[in-house]
């Protein structure tokens, strides 16, 4: 059995590695896309900050791992699916045939569609090829306009300050890391980031970029104008799945699978960030690009690739994140449904917010900043669907009883 896997990141390679411990004898390919060992992107704020080399980046660090279990690792990128005759044209103009075929190719960043977004000296930070870069050009003093503050550009924002950049962080919305924190922790986290020295501008968006006198010239509404050595755009990201139009496999914003991690076609299965299946709580077809869920399908899609039976029960929406040293979460529904009650504990003297959703008396989603030692708790009562009776109301009268409830509650069920 053929199998080829399309992308070398967290979700192509536990694929991979199940593949090889159900079928040992079968013919396993790993695309790596960027040429490199496999990496987790995860890791790159790290090896911004100098807290790990590049080694520490990889998602096996043994190099003899890969041809120990019988998968061999094959540089290049899609550029199309011939799925009637099971082939992919890779860019080069190699193809490659499969009896099974798994993509797992992520999400790629979006740019501005700005004048001079091509400009030298502007960046984006998604591969470690754009790490290697910001680490040779980054210096104490560096002059860093960085547009966008969400997931990505917060934990970037890490390693750029550890290196002692001057940075300003450009936010088109009026809040930071709107996609998983609610007005209040949001505010926060943006207090927080310009106690450290991090300049912050919200609804703010560049209209384009020059390049004068040896500098870039970041211009903003009303003849505003920003000097900066490094332009970075971390703007977002999207799944990338352009390479299968034509390939009959239906995509709404990811690839549609099922519980198996199956694609409309036969033999072409999907997982990780380039993956839409069912939200847990919600049953809405999401993507969920967090690092648990693509362990956690390709896992599943290996399995099944290789003839085994394993289903998802559906992608939980969670985000842990380190913002300069303050965690923060976010869990489920962390918007609330309509109905819902919820329940709030704010200390912004010391950066601590607590905000609990409820529907009925089940808890559905929370965002939490700077309180640690509830992680566990959290997604236990609210994946597990947990009915709270009369502790629903004591969360609402006292939210850090989070411990008590889940004792109380959660192992009764067990």
């Amino acid at each position: 059995m053929r199998y080829l896997i399309l992308g070398a990141g967290p979700a192509g390679v536990t694929a991979a590695e199940a593949i090889a411990r159900v079928d040992p004898a079968g013919e396993i390919t790993l695309l790596c896309g960027e040429a490199e060992a496999p990496y987790a992107r995860m890791t790159l704020p790290y090896l911004l900050a100098g807290r790990i080399q590049e080694s520490g980046t990889r998602i096996r660090p043994d190099p003899d791992h890969y041809q120990r279990l019988g998968i061999r690792l094959l540089p290049g990128r899609a550029a199309s699916v011939d799925a009637a005759a099971r082939s992919v044209l890779l860019g080069d103009g190699r193809r490659l045939g499969y009896d099974r075929l798994l993509v797992a190719t992520g999400s790629a960043p979006t740019l501005q569609r700005i004048p001079g977004i091509d400009l030298p000296g502007v960046h984006t930070c998604w591969t470690l090829e754009d790490a290697r870069q910001l680490l040779a050009l980054a210096r104490p003093g560096t002059r860093i306009v960085q547009m966008g503050a969400g997931f990505v550009g917060c934990i970037i924002m890490q390693g750029l300050v550890s290196l002692g950049v001057d940075l300003t962080i450009l936010v088109r919305s009026g809040r930071m890391v709107s996609r998983m924190m609610n007005p209040a922790a949001s505010a926060m986290i943006r207090r927080w980031c310009e106690a450290k020295g991090v300049r912050i501008r919200v609804e703010t968006l560049p209209e384009a970029i020059t390049r004068e006198q040896g500098e870039l010239r970041i211009h903003l509404g009303g003849g505003e104008t920003l000097p900066a050595d490094l332009y970075l755009c971390l703007v977002g990201v999207k799944p990338a799945l352009g390479f299968l139009e034509g390939s009959g496999v239906a995509t709404g914003t990811g690839i549609v699978v099922d519980a198996a991690m199956r694609t409309s076609v036969a033999g072409i299965y999907a997982a990780g960030d380039v993956a839409e299946f069912r939200d847990c709580l919600s049953g809405q077809a999401v993507v969920n690009a967090i690092q648990p869920n693509a362990v956690e399908q390709g896992r599943i899609a290996g399995l099944n690739m290789a003839g085994g039976q394993a289903a998802s029960r559906g992608s939980f929406a969670f985000n842990v994140l380190d913002t300069l040293g303050l965690a923060s979460y976010s869990f489920g529904t962390w918007q609330g449904v309509p109905g819902g009650t919820h329940a709030e504990l704010a200390d912004p003297r010391r950066y601590r917010y607590l905000r609990l959703e409820f529907a009925e008396d089940r808890l559905v989603g929370a965002n939490v900043v700077g309180l640690t030692g509830h992680a566990g708790v959290l997604r236990g009562l609210i994946e597990g669907k947990v009915p709270l009776g009369r502790w629903q109301r004591r969360l609402q009268e006292n939210p850090i009883l989070l411990q008590e409830a889940y004792l109380a509650c959660a192992q009764h069920l067990a």
